[in-house]
């Protein structure tokens, strides 16, 4: 636990202490973000605000985690698998972030380009749990009941990987939404990695749950700066890994409620008008429908930030139960 609160704080002092000179890079360069045209006509003055701050959340959190993995005599092989597949997926971001400021437009890499790329990186750490965890490592479970999927579970872990990814890549349209979110869903993570002795995700994800709050201090409406898909592809895909290591993939939906319900607004306005002409939302992913609906930007984020945080502490609360023995 110590060691928790250790990488936590290390990844918010880093991430606090890179965000100024980068911000001072980016702007030098005149680095900044492109408005989809579809987005809501407030977004216009959001054009030209630096992005690409997802390198410093990264880095933030790779230097955190690393320190303290080695303060804490945890860097095994598994770790690496995490940590090297968490700066894949930054890769694979910032490749389309450098596209679309290449580009001077909002059109980075192809949705099937982007999406091929997420399935060849989550293969890394599903095959390396099957191989490492034996029979194990092709199960899920919920509480006691357990179920062996066999060769049917690359299947689920890449859903699980890249949904994730996605999900918090929908997720990231508001200022201060994806970092506000994602704080509470890591910290979930960590306490439940430390309740079932994955101390090693433990770390990883304190580490990164620190590194986003102090992105909070650049992000928050009016945003100074925006983490781009450096950012949000990389999180998202390190949410689905350690979710994977660490053995409590179904918890993951209960932890990324609110992503789940971005995500899920996408799939139903798409099917919705492709099926019947009509949309069910005003616009979608859903943040952008209470956008339209009146909410302020402000009171849109602070309530989805809530909603991350009682998702996230049902489903600690839930796994500790089972853990116990109070359920069965």
């Amino acid at each position: 636990m110590i060691m928790t609160s250790v990488s936590f704080l290390l990844g918010l002092i880093l991430c606090l202490l890179f965000g100024i000179p980068y911000i001072d890079f980016l702007k030098k360069k005149m680095i900044g973000q492109y408005i989809r045209e579809e987005a809501p006509d407030s977004h216009n003055q959001k054009a030209g605000t630096p992005t690409t701050g997802g390198v410093f959340i990264i880095l933030a959190a790779l230097l955190a985690s690393v320190t303290t993995l080695f303060m804490a005599e945890k860097f095994t092989s598994s770790a690496w698998i995490v940590l090297i597949t968490f700066l894949f997926y930054a890769l694979a971001g910032f490749q389309d972030d450098f596209l679309k400021i290449k580009g001077h437009e909002n059109k980075g890499l192809s949705a099937r380009g982007k999406f091929l790329r997420q399935i060849i990186i989550a293969l890394l750490p599903i095959f390396y749990a099957m191989q490492t965890y034996g029979t194990f490592g092709t199960q899920i479970s919920f509480g006691n009941v357990v179920i062996d999927l066999g060769w049917w579970y690359p299947l689920l872990a890449i859903i699980a990987i890249t949904g994730a990814s996605n999900a918090y890549n929908l997720t990231d349209g508001l200022d201060g939404l994806a970092a506000s979110t994602g704080v509470p869903v890591f910290m979930g993570c960590a306490f439940i990695a430390l309740l079932s002795h994955y101390d090693f995700i433990a770390i990883i994800a304190a580490a990164m749950a620190g590194a986003l709050l102090g992105f909070l201090r650049y992000n928050k409406p009016k945003a100074q700066v925006f983490m781009g898909d450096t950012g949000s592809l990389a999180i998202g895909g390190l949410l689905g890994t350690i979710a994977i290591m660490g053995k409590f993939e179904l918890y993951l939906v209960i932890l990324a409620g609110v992503f789940v319900i971005e995500c899920l607004s996408v799939m139903i306005q798409v099917t919705s008008f492709k099926l019947t002409g009509k949309r069910v939302f005003k616009m979608s992913p859903i943040h952008h429908h209470f956008e339209l609906s009146g909410f302020t930007e402000r009171q849109i984020v602070k309530g989805f930030a809530i909603s991350s945080c009682i998702f996230s502490a049902v489903a600690v609360i839930i796994f500790e139960l089972f853990h116990t023995g109070v359920l069965q």
